[in-house]
């Protein structure tokens, strides 16, 4: 373990208590967007915002990020987290690439380069570093495609350690100071074309859940967040899935949600296989979002000629099912599903939930997708003007919808029942990571930088 704190805050932080319900202040985010995983800000967020030579509107700070990462800024009590792979040799030319369409290709070279594996503390007020910890040195031990990161994996936090997975160069546990506590070595397994790993640990109730989805042995796992050791262990009948498990609170009991070509519900206290969706193939990239009583699941349709041909379906799903929930083939609903449809157009980006409608974002065309959550039912398709690819997922403050795009434009559409673009803000750096949020700031991530964007009401403090 490779340690450079260097300089800690005074005082102690609130321990959390893990239980049945998130306990967290409500302008915490701790985990893959947000304590619901449904990026949901209760805060009022900011429409506008520049940094345009040298003129900046609504922009706090923005620091340097040495190092890779495409993982999601996490914020606990004043403090913002982040993870990153720094290669050691320079200027290795390890950035990711701009996505060009198509395929891409991996970056065998850089199984060569030495990386450090980060997680950095920071304080959101100033943007000034608190601590820096390297969990890990050492050459990746897999290749990744030419876009994506060895720091893709969002961390977690529960106000007692910071949870950082770096796929397979293993998890670390640190505690709030940047030590680490704990390590486990999940091992190292081949992935699709050597695309990498992106998939983000969940925590729930004392448990770390990691979804490991590869070519050759996948498996759930879930990790005692005190200690690491194994709680339970499940495989899975999965190739290379890159969607994030998510737990679902419903009014009957607790579900831990994992996608792929069968999306599957486990008990998060067994392992249990509860029940099971076939997606008629497709791939899954995409997290699910749950509202209540109503989960929403889906992938990404695809059709270039492979095993995975197929898929693109969007699933309503109720609490209580259990076995095979697939509705027949000839059926728009089930007795666990009220409603499914075909080419949601759910691909790289998890959706998000507003006024009761459901918002998704097409990674190749910059299209969108609103679709009415009780039925099932499109309200509007539209192509978003201007827009690039969109990678990260979006994200709402209950009246508005944003949306980042791979240039790094955040796109603020309102929320009514037809298509009105309220402002595009442009930022001009390739973005893929899905910013966090919390007391009406927006942490937003790019190759090189790290924002903080505030609510236009709030004292800026420079």
């Amino acid at each position: 373990m490779l340690s450079t704190n260097q300089s800690l805050r005074d005082g102690l932080l609130a321990i959390f208590a893990i239980s049945c319900t998130w306990n967290a202040s409500a302008e915490n985010w701790p985990q893959f967007r947000g304590p619901h995983a449904n990026a949901v800000s209760p805060t009022e967020l900011p429409t506008t915002w520049s940094d345009d030579e040298g003129q900046t509107q609504n922009i706090r700070w923005k620091i340097p990020v040495a190092g890779e990462g495409w993982s999601q800024p996490i914020i606990w009590e004043g403090q913002v987290f982040l993870t990153a792979a720094v290669p050691q040799s320079g200027d290795a030319g390890t950035q990711p690439e701009p996505y060009t369409g198509g395929g891409g290709r991996s970056r065998n070279d850089l199984t060569k380069t030495v990386y450090q594996y980060q997680v950095i503390c920071i304080d959101a007020d100033s943007g000034e570093e608190v601590w820096r910890t390297s969990c890990k040195e050492g050459p990746p031990p897999i290749p990744r495609h030419n876009t994506n990161t060895y720091a893709t994996e969002t961390p977690m936090t529960d106000g007692e350690r910071v949870y950082a997975y770096f796929g397979m160069n293993g998890v670390y546990a640190l505690d709030m100071q940047g030590n680490v506590v704990w390590q486990r070595d999940l091992g190292v397994f081949e992935m699709r074309a050597d695309w990498g790993t992106s998939s983000s640990p969940v925590l729930f109730d004392g448990k770390l859940y990691v979804q490991v989805d590869n070519e050759t042995d996948s498996f759930l796992v879930a990790l005692d967040a005190k200690t690491g050791d194994e709680v339970w262990k499940v495989a899975r009948d999965e190739k290379s899935q890159y969607s994030s498990p998510m737990i679902w609170q419903n009014s009957q009991r607790n579900e831990l949600i994992a996608g792929g070509m069968v999306y599957r519900s486990y008990d998060p206290a067994t392992g249990e296989l509860l029940w099971q969706l076939d997606m008629d193939k497709g791939r899954s990239s995409a997290t699910p979002v749950a509202k209540g009583d109503r989960l929403f699941v889906g992938n990404e349709f695809r059709d270039r000629g492979g095993s995975d041909d197929g898929g693109g379906r969007l699933f309503c799903i109720t609490p209580g099912g259990s076995g095979d929930i697939t509705p027949p083939e000839d059926s728009s609903s089930s007795k666990f599903i009220p409603w499914w449809i075909e080419r949601a157009d759910m691909q790289m980006a998890s959706p998000t939930i507003c006024d009761d409608k459901i918002y998704l974002f097409e990674r190749r065309t910059g299209n969108m997708h609103c679709v009415d959550a009780a039925t099932g039912d499109t309200v509007y398709r539209k192509r978003v003007r201007g827009a690039k690819a969109f990678w990260a997922s979006p994200w709402t403050d209950g009246d508005k919808i944003y949306a980042l795009d791979a240039s790094g434009t955040t796109h603020v559409l309102g929320s009514d029942d037809e298509y009105e673009l309220l402002s595009a803000n442009e930022l001009d750096e390739q973005t893929w990571g899905t910013p966090g949020i919390a007391d009406g700031r927006i942490y937003l991530r790019t190759v090189n930088h790290l924002y903080c964007i505030e609510t236009p009401s709030k004292e800026m403090t420079q």
